[in-house]
């Protein structure tokens, strides 16, 4: 029953982390390189080491978001129902 009731949330926890780390790394990416827009791979007005580390960002700020996200989503879970969402 655990994991039936948590699943949802996770799934819930997880679209709102996506959306607030695509803000905090649009964020970011406008104060280090003074651009509204992350390079994509295949724009040519940039240079690989440009996009490279536009994506090396995004992933470490999406990765962090989605631990945190989680995390919280799991101490949420065990306040309101007194159990930890187990991972089976």
């Amino acid at each position: 029953m655990n994991k039936v009731l948590y699943k949802p949330l996770s799934w819930v926890v997880g679209a709102l982390g996506g959306i607030l780390a695509g803000q905090v790394f649009k964020q970011v990416w406008k104060r280090v390189a003074g651009e509204d827009d992350a390079p994509d791979a295949t724009d040519r007005d940039y240079t690989w080491r440009q996009v490279l580390i536009a994506a090396a960002v995004q992933g470490a700020i999406f990765a962090a978001v989605k631990a945190a996200t989680e995390r919280a989503g799991a101490i949420g879970y065990e306040k309101a129902t007194g159990d930890w969402p187990d991972k089976d």
